[in-house]
């Protein structure tokens, strides 16, 4: 049986790690390589940097960083935000990256995520998607950090990335980004079933159930989160701890 991961996930705007709420009101929670070496040492299954200004800003994702934290943190790291192209993906992968996660790229042309995997395996390959409730039942993707419609259901764009060898769903539900209120479980779950890769669930953890409940109501394969995190009000074990007492298999340290 794998066992469910544990993701915390840095946003990182202006060098420093933020975290706000439906995708505003950023707060500062401190510097990207050292919070990453403090989950990397509190047992985090992987870590995932999302520089969230790079589509926005036009430019690339913060190679030196990733460089420093990937010489300093053992845990695997996912990096998205700004990744455009396979070459974007190669450059991340010598800096250290894992795993190299696509957004507003892959669904401006999906085509990229099938060049990226044949190149270097569906593996290391992740798509993200950033999904808003437009009706019940219905999810549209946003791009450019939540700030542009694209008018394209989330559930068959799921579909249709996978089938191009995305190896990995990142799926935050941005009308429960930093809410704390749960999980968008409908959402997680009609993505879960109606894709045959594991999906990891981000947006609106607020405790320890909200991890559980990811898994055993939405289908995830991971649980990430932020703010429980970053501002101390569980650690990383504590949820470790939490999941498996549910009966969820987890990697205990």
């Amino acid at each position: 049986m794998l066992k469910t991961r544990i993701i915390p996930c840095l946003d990182v705007a202006d060098g420093r790690v933020v975290k706000g709420v439906n995708f505003v009101g950023l707060r500062d929670a401190g510097d990207p390589v050292e919070c990453a070496k403090a989950y990397d040492a509190a047992g985090a299954d992987e870590i995932c940097f999302l520089d969230i200004h790079a589509t926005h800003e036009n430019r690339g994702t913060m190679f030196d960083m990733v460089q420093r934290t990937a010489e300093q943190c053992f845990v695997p790291l996912t990096v998205g935000g700004g990744v455009r192209t396979k070459d974007d993906v190669r450059a991340l992968l010598l800096a250290g990256a894992d795993k190299v996660s696509f957004n507003s790229a892959a669904v401006a042309n999906p085509d990229v995520i099938a060049e990226a995997a044949d190149q270097f395996g569906s593996q290391c390959i992740v798509c993200a998607i950033d999904a808003k409730t437009v009706e019940p039942g219905r999810w549209e993707i946003f791009t450019h950090g939540g700030r542009k419609p694209t008018g394209i259901d989330a559930v068959e764009f799921a579909k249709r990335v996978t089938a191009k060898g995305a190896g990995e769903i990142l799926l935050t539900s941005m009308d429960r980004d930093g809410t704390k209120s749960g999980f968008n479980l409908p959402l997680t779950k009609a993505i879960s079933d109606a894709v045959d890769v594991p999906v990891i669930a981000s947006g609106g953890v607020g405790n320890l159930d909200h991890l559980v409940e990811g898994v055993t109501k939405g289908g995830a394969s991971a649980v990430l989160a932020a703010s429980i995190f970053h501002f101390g009000e569980y650690t990383v074990q504590e949820a470790k701890e939490h999941m498996a007492a549910a009966g969820i298999p987890m990697r205990l340290n």
